[in-house]
């Protein structure tokens, strides 16, 4: 597929205001502007995250309520359950407030909804499972909730307040809960927290508790360190993908530090399976260790995640570690069946004139991949896309969006069509009755006619800056490492050479010979390229072109070397 390409403009003036206050190069400045930071001081901090500058946790929304309410059952030695998510932004935050509260002196429980049998979120089968092993007055619903109107209104008349501490958009009405902690009805503008995940949120929750605790001289408030848990924030912050700025910047980036040196023996055993090594960034967690922590809750439910996160010894958490491995190699398996046979379907039906968004589904599909489904689909298609499956009459689906379609306000727009719904503008869920899929299908593609342009409709390639071979050297990106973490809102840097051409013969690698190996020369400098999974048929570019490349570091047999990975190519 090609993309569009989507040069950011050279802005001299502002680059060289950068480089005069900060003593930065001009790639690293431009890179800087393309990221909307143009401040020397905003942009300072960015480049050095510092916990000390996360903000008062008591500023998000019913904060103050939520930890009222909470230090009010502690008082009263009343029963406390957390009602967490299946994926790894619900355990991970789990994890953290189930450990936090457990050493703040409340009794507590947690619980974790069956994918299968109790479905997404705060549903009423899932909390009178919930109560009928945990029974409760007070109910703290993590990473699920916004959206629970009548599961709450349920549960208070049964007697049990309900506190949510969520990110994902809230429903209107709002629940009537003791306390919705959601970053989402925030409506002031410049503040860093908005983007939380629930992970972030459960990090930030267990500071207001802290900080309440120790003026109310609760002693192990005083002696309770919160920064150790910043290994399960990253974990659980770049699986969800929310965006790595503001305050996720901050956590992440100490999190990370805290990932690499982990003594929690669930985190040391999945490393170790995963084949992890240190330094951990961005990629090892979101394509190594958060796929070992989703499996379990994909393929049935996430309990064994929990307790890897939880364990205490080391020979429990390697036992732990190896199922999930096992658990994650059924799960690809599975996945790669049903995207092969919806990819197939496609390719022979696929009209892009036509088919704005891409809604299909089939009885037995394994509800559990299909939003990793989805995601395969999209790369291929770039087509808001939606994968149902399940066994009854009931189908429940997952699915991803492009930019410029909100899929979740999309969804609000066909509610009458569906059981459940909830999501982001860019993620989603949902539960619809089989005879109505075709009736979303046709109502979807109306509503993105409306919305999309055909440019919408080709993927976009966002590339910083035009540069000469010979400025791409170790010690410059070295600096631009100062740009990490990177990730969704802050992408890595993306660059192009203009007129290269092929210094020496291609060769073509991996099993399937479906990689190509290259080395361009704009005739400053030569460099090794890779163009990944470009297909055994595919045609490499010839003559002069231009590369549009991320640059890279690899590291093989204690050598340091520049590699560029190729993205796309045009004809000069």
């Amino acid at each position: 597929m090609k993309y569009r390409w989507s040069m950011a403009p050279a802005q001299p003036l502002l680059v060289g205001r950068l480089i005069a206050e900060l003593g930065i190069s001009p790639l690293l400045a431009q890179c800087l502007l393309n990221r909307g930071f143009c401040e020397p001081a905003a942009t300072g901090l960015f480049l050095e995250p510092r916990l000390k500058n996360l903000a008062d946790p008591f500023l998000i929304p019913n904060m103050g309520a939520a930890v009222d309410r909470l230090f009010r059952a502690r008082e009263r030695g009343e029963s406390l359950v957390i009602f967490g998510d299946y994926d790894v932004d619900g355990v991970t935050s789990t994890t953290i407030l189930t450990e936090v509260l457990g050493a703040l002196g409340w009794k507590v429980n947690y619980y974790l909804p069956h994918r299968l049998e109790e479905g997404y979120g705060l549903s009423r089968e899932g909390v009178e499972n919930c109560l009928k092993k945990f029974p409760a007055t007070l109910l703290l619903a993590v990473d699920c909730g916004s959206t629970a109107v009548a599961t709450v209104e349920w549960l208070g008349t049964q007697g049990v307040d309900v506190v949510v501490l969520d990110h994902h958009q809230v429903s209107s009405p709002a629940p009537a809960a003791a306390a919705l902690v959601n970053p989402q009805l925030h409506t002031g503008e410049g503040v860093g927290f908005r983007e939380l995940c629930s992970a972030g949120l459960a990090f930030k929750l267990a500071h207001a508790l802290l900080k309440r605790g120790r003026e109310l001289g609760v002693a192990a408030a005083a002696e309770f360190d919160l920064r150790p848990l910043l290994d399960l924030v990253a974990l659980g912050t770049i699986a969800d993908i929310v965006p790595l700025t503001g305050e996720n910047r901050l956590l992440v980036a100490a999190g990370l530090r805290y990932l690499d040196t982990t003594r929690r023996p669930g985190l040391v055993a999945l490393k170790e399976v995963a084949g992890t090594k240190a330094p951990v960034g961005t990629y090892e967690v979101g394509f190594q260790l958060a796929p070992r922590l989703n499996a379990a809750g994909r393929l049935e439910d996430a309990e064994e995640a929990l307790r890897l996160l939880m364990a205490v010894a080391a020979n429990g958490a390697e036992t732990l570690a190896r199922s999930l491995d096992g658990r994650n190699r059924e799960r690809q398996k599975i996945e790669r069946t049903i995207a092969d046979e919806v990819i197939g379907a496609l390719r022979a039906k696929f009209d892009p004139a036509r088919d704005f968004v891409i809604v299909e589904g089939q009885l037995l599909w394994h509800i559990g991949v299909v939003g990793i489904v989805a995601s395969r689909v999209l790369q291929q298609f770039h087509r808001p896309t939606i994968i149902l499956g399940g066994d009854g009459d009931d189908w429940r689906g997952s699915g991803r969006s492009i930019s410029g379609f909100d899929l979740a306000g999309a969804l609000t727009d066909c509610r009458d069509l569906l059981v459940r719904h909830g999501g982001h503008a860019m993620a989603a869920g949902l539960t619809i009755a089989t005879r109505n899929v075709d009736a979303l299908r046709t109502r979807l593609n109306d509503l993105a006619r409306r919305t999309l342009t055909p440019a919408d409709l080709q993927p976009l390639l966002r590339l910083d800056a035009d540069v000469r071979l010979n400025d791409i050297t170790l010690d410059r990106l070295a600096e631009l490492d100062r740009l990490k973490p990177t990730g969704q809102g802050n992408p890595a840097v993306q660059l192009v050479a203009r007129r290269v051409t092929q210094a020496r013969p291609l060769q073509r690698l991996g099993n399937e010979k479906q990689h190509v190996k290259m080395w361009l020369t704009d005739g400053t400098g030569t460099h090794e390229t890779v163009w990944w999974n470009a297909g055994r048929e595919a045609n490499p570019p010839v003559g002069h072109f231009d590369a549009a490349f991320a640059p890279q570091i690899n590291e093989f047999a204690g050598r340091r070397v520049i590699q560029l990975k190729l993205l796309d190519w045009q004809t000069s």
